[in-house]
């Protein structure tokens, strides 16, 4: 049971931030052994349960997380939502429109570090989309 809880865990964690993302957030993070167990209770709470139920997509989930994340300026865990958020298919207009609406309710700090967060995100996933794009000509060059 734990092994598949850990399985589904991983997979469901890859497929929001994305394969090599997660990959360098693991190398990045969670290298020494109290962080590990940390982690593997995180990811199996979280990505082993709660992104896993029923009843809500993975896009309203995103979105839901986001939100909870501003309003509560937890600004580590926004930069990891709004990656998640635009893998799910969320534009960098609905989510700076989401931040703008959200500053009517939970104030205007709040949500002006929230976009500066997800700026920052923009601008490093565009920078990534980039970077693959001339790795993938290259690749697709040398099968030829």
């Amino acid at each position: 049971m734990a092994d598949d809880l850990h399985s589904v865990a991983r997979n469901m964690r890859q497929q929001l931030l994305g394969k090599d993302f997660a990959a360098k957030l693991d190398k990045a993070v969670y290298t020494d052994p109290m962080m590990d167990k940390f982690a593997e209770v995180a990811r199996q709470i979280a990505f082993g349960t709660v992104w896993t139920r029923p009843g809500l997509d993975l896009k309203t989930r995103t979105m839901i997380t986001l939100v909870s994340d501003a309003t509560n300026g937890r600004h580590d865990e926004l930069e990891l939502h709004v990656r998640m958020a635009r893998n799910q298919g969320w534009s960098e207009d609905e989510i700076t429109e989401a931040l703008i609406h959200l500053a009517a309710y939970v104030g205007l700090p709040l949500c002006r570090e929230a976009m500066l967060v997800s700026k920052k995100v923009f601008e490093h996933m565009r920078a990534e989309a980039r970077t693959k794009k001339p790795a993938a000509k290259k690749a697709a060059a040398k099968k030829k």
